[in-house]
């Protein structure tokens, strides 16, 4: 079977009919810097930057860089940075695939080979873009960063070095400034990412001129992504090369769904048109309520509903959305109760939580429950603590599923012993291994040795839990009725079954 690689589809063995166009942009500049390789990046900027230049309203090229020692930059670069890119979801209910070969990556380059290529690209006048995506830690001070070092270890070191160098070519020019988007999933991760370069200004002892630019001249701008990047599918891939007629190192795979929030002066939104081609790109100077839309709709909904899922003993996102029970019950703890949580405009979470629903019940993405699992309670705090406090203020009393998956929550942690990999913990179903930070595994374990089966006691393993300022942030037996409310829906988990118990409030 042939590879996809740039040599073999220009010599139209076997060039599918709609790529020959795309293989033009070959001779498109490069206007992108983009530090991250991943799946997530290609599966999202890099497939919105493919679409832009299909319609002509971009015409450049993203280089990539990998911000780590190993990485996909050679493979990126055996394939001419081609790849097939498979989104595959539900529209109106019924299922979807699109299937794409991706060419808006003009190369790869490892800094920590080729630092010479990498600082190269800073004295070029068409790259005005830097994309990044590396991982919620990427965007961190490091002490030991140098200028002289090639590279510098962290994505904030290699980005001070990149400006500094452009800085210098361009002799400190105003218009030679960048656009700086992160896509990192931190709050303010444009304010974060500027704030540590400039930290790094001052630890390398750099001119004050050059600091000025930074802050004056480069745009560093907050932003928030959403789409599952599901990745390079293993378990399918034979028979997706056999359909394709070719082999692949670098298949990717996501949902239909994608939403970009950038917060950043409309005159930039002419220099990225993507919604003039229809794309789900939000240019805003406040994208707090789109923060908060998304950390209280679809990751609130995830958080809130998989404890319960879990210990009923279903395994996948998808089976709790089909399940006649489970299925409600995520449901109307969005519609009934975070929904109503959040003093925004109503039209606007609905139609969003009605795209979640949608996303969850995805037959192409199999996301396990236990995976969502991983740090429940820092999760827990905030993504469903604020819709419980910020309900019970709009409407003067406790939601009830909300509460319920509080106590939920607390029951995934019983009859836990920690380990070294984890909390070695049990269900109806059989054990499992719950993963969460260490002193959040002992706590809970130290709390539930002192359960002897009563009411009384579950009210103290209650006021224990919610007292732990350290998870929650305050003292949650301050809350009028919490501390009640979560032990009886606990006392009834532990005496009656999960099943039992969310069958009951689901009827009620």
């Amino acid at each position: 079977m042939k590879n996809l690689n740039g040599a073999l589809l220009r010599s139209d063995l076997f060039l599918p009919e709609d790529v020959a166009a795309q293989i033009n942009s070959s001779n498109l500049p490069e206007r992108v810097i983009q530090f991250g390789e991943g799946n997530f990046l290609r599966a999202f900027v890099d497939w919105m930057i493919h679409q832009l230049n299909k319609q002509g309203k971009f015409n450049g090229r993203v280089v990539v860089v990998q911000p780590i020692a190993q990485g996909l930059a050679g493979k990126l670069n055996e394939q001419d940075g081609l790849y097939t890119l498979l989104l595959r979801g539900l529209q109106d209910g019924n299922p979807v695939e699109q299937k794409e070969i991706i060419s808006s990556i003009s190369r790869g380059i490892n800094p920590y080979t080729n630092w010479d290529a990498y600082l190269k690209c800073a004295e070029n006048p068409d790259i005005e873009f830097v994309i990044s995506n590396t991982t919620e830690a990427g965007i961190a001070y490091d002490e030991n960063d140098r200028l002289d070092h090639e590279p510098p270890s962290s994505f904030p070191g290699k980005l001070a070095a990149y400006l500094y160098h452009r800085f210098q070519y361009f002799h400190g020019a105003p218009e030679k400034g960048m656009v700086i988007i992160p896509c990192e999933l931190i709050d303010r991760n444009g304010d974060k990412l500027k704030e540590v370069v400039l930290k790094l200004c001052d630890a390398w002892n750099l001119s004050q001129e050059f600091k000025s630019w930074v802050s004056n001249h480069n745009y560093f701008l907050n932003s928030l992504v959403d789409r599952v990047v599901t990745g390079y599918p293993k378990d399918e891939v034979r028979d997706l090369e056999t359909k394709l007629g070719y082999n692949d190192q670098l298949i990717n795979t996501g949902e239909l769904f994608h939403l970009w929030v950038i917060e950043g002066p409309q005159e930039l939104a002419k220099r990225l048109p993507f919604t003039e081609i229809g794309l789900n790109v939000i240019w805003t100077d406040d994208m707090t309520p789109y923060r908060t839309r998304k950390v209280r709709i679809l990751n609130g909904a995830h958080t809130a509903s998989i404890p319960a899922a879990f210990l009923y003993g279903l395994e996948e996102v998808g089976e709790m959305m089909d399940h006649e029970v489970l299925g409600k019950y995520v449901r109307q703890i969005v519609s009934d109760e975070i929904i109503p949580s959040i003093d925004l405009d109503k039209k606007m979470l609905t139609e969003f939580a009605d795209s979640v629903i949608e996303r969850f019940q995805n037959p192409y993405i199999r996301h396990y429950l236990i995976s969502i699992l991983l740090n429940s309670s820092s999760k827990f705090k905030a993504r469903v603590l604020p819709s419980i406090l910020e309900y019970q203020q709009l409407h003067g009393r406790l939601p009830e599923k909300l509460t319920f998956s509080l106590a939920a929550l607390i029951a995934v942690y019983k009859d836990g012993n920690v380990a070294e990999n984890g909390m070695q913990a049990k269900r109806e179903k059989g054990e499992f291994v719950m993963k969460d930070d260490v002193p959040v595994l002992e706590f809970f374990a130290d709390t539930w040795k002192t359960f002897d089966g009563s009411k009384e006691s579950i009210i103290a393993v209650i006021k224990t839990v919610l007292e732990n300022a350290a998870i929650w942030g305050q003292d949650l037996n301050q809350v009028n009725s919490l501390t009640e409310k979560t032990a009886d829906y606990l006392y009834q988990i532990v005496n009656d079954g999960m099943q039992v118990t969310v069958a009951r409030l689901i009827r009620g």
